[in-house]
């Protein structure tokens, strides 16, 4: 078992994107005493998310299905979640996360944009079984350099 996963669904790693989802992670691993997260950055995964068998690619997924708690992050694109998010979503099977918290954390440059695309993403997780945790964390571009700031004040407002 692996206790948190972050998922950075950004196809660039090391983005704005990736630093607030790690920064949750986290802050939710120092509030449960938990080990520091797993990070997957699905750009890293390349072509690998389109070829069958790829090694890194059945990697990520069973880190996923292993996790017990996820934070899945992405920006904003055309409205939603990425579509290299997706392509690695989609590889899990029915209910695969059945039972698994997970954290959905989004990333865009106005406020109804940041909270629309959570709650696509938030569908997302719930249909492949996750518990979605309420509030998820939507944030603006603006506020994207207090990514520490604002991870430990969200983490430290979850009710576990």
């Amino acid at each position: 078992m692996t206790g948190i996963v972050v998922v950075s669904g950004n196809p660039r790693a090391g983005s704005r994107t990736s630093a607030l989802a790690v920064a949750v992670g986290e802050a939710i691993a120092a509030q449960l005493g938990s080990p520091g997260p797993r990070v997957i950055e699905v750009g890293d995964l390349g072509a690998g998310l389109l070829t069958p068998g790829d090694e890194a690619t059945k990697d990520a997924v069973a880190a996923l299905t292993e996790s017990q708690l996820l934070v899945i992050a992405t920006p904003t694109y055309k409205g939603s979640y990425t579509g290299v998010l997706k392509v690695l979503l989609d590889q899990l099977p029915a209910n695969a996360l059945a039972g698994k918290l997970a954290v959905p954390v989004v990333t865009a440059g106005v406020a109804p944009q940041a909270a629309a695309a959570e709650a696509l993403l938030r569908q997302l997780l719930v249909e492949l079984g996750a518990i979605a945790v309420r509030p998820g964390l939507p944030v603006v571009e603006a506020d994207l350099s207090e990514s520490a700031q604002t991870a430990q004040k969200y983490a430290a407002g979850l009710d576990w």
